[in-house]
C-alpha cells in the first residue's frame, strides 16, 4: 500500500494512513502538543479566565504562553479630549503587573514559561499577528461581553472563522 490509499476498513467507512502529498500542514508545527498558546487579554473577567486556562493548559504541556494585549485605537473625536495613549499604556501597565503576580504565585506544578506583548490596533488583526508571528499552536480567548459584537462579531467568531489555528472560546 502506498503512503497515500485509502481503504475500506471494516464497517464500510474509510481509514487515511495519513501521510497525503496532499495533507495541509499548518496545524503541525507542534505535533506532541501546542509548542506556543496565544491568549488574548483586555482586563475582562473572561479574558482573565481565558488567560487562567490557557496557563493551565501551557503548563500541563510544556508549553510557552504569549499573553496578549492589543490596546485599542479610537477615532480622533471618540476620546472628546481623553489621552487614550496614556490610558491604554496604562490598562497595559496594569495587565502585566497582575500577570506577574499570579505567575509568581506558588502553584507546586511544573513553572510557566510567558511573555507578554502588546500592541495598538484592532484586536482582532492584531490577535492574527501575533498568532502569525509567534507561529501559534493554539489560540485562547474569553468570550465576549460586549452587546455590540452581535452586529459586527465578537473577536472569538472572527478568529474562529479564519480556521488557522485551534481556537479555544472560554466563557
Amino acid at each position: 500500500m502506498e503512503d497515500n490509499e485509502q481503504h475500506e476498513a471494516p464497517g464500510g467507512h474509510r481509514e487515511h494512513d495519513g501521510h497525503s502529498a496532499h495533507a495541509d500542514e499548518r496545524f503541525e508545527r507542534g505535533t506532541d502538543g501546542p509548542k506556543v498558546i496565544v491568549v488574548g487579554i483586555d482586563g475582562s473577567d473572561s479574558s482573565w479566565r481565558a488567560a487562567a486556562y490557557a496557563a493551565g493548559l501551557a503548563r500541563r504541556q510544556s508549553s510557552k504562553l504569549a499573553l496578549v494585549y492589543v490596546q485599542p485605537v479610537l477615532p480622533a473625536g471618540a476620546a472628546m479630549g481623553a489621552p487614550v495613549a496614556d490610558t491604554t499604556d496604562e490598562v497595559a501597565e496594569e495587565l502585566m503587573a497582575e500577570i506577574r503576580r499570579a505567575s509568581e504565585r506558588p502553584s507546586g506544578t511544573h513553572p510557566l514559561r510567558w511573555e507578554f506583548h502588546t500592541l495598538r490596533g484592532d484586536p482582532y488583526n492584531g490577535m492574527v499577528r501575533m498568532a502569525d508571528d509567534l507561529k501559534a499552536d493554539a489560540v485562547v480567548v474569553g468570550a465576549s461581553e460586549s452587546a455590540g459584537h452581535r452586529i459586527m462579531g465578537s473577536v472569538a467568531v472572527r478568529l474562529v472563522k479564519a480556521g488557522r489555528w485551534p481556537v479555544t472560546v472560554v466563557p
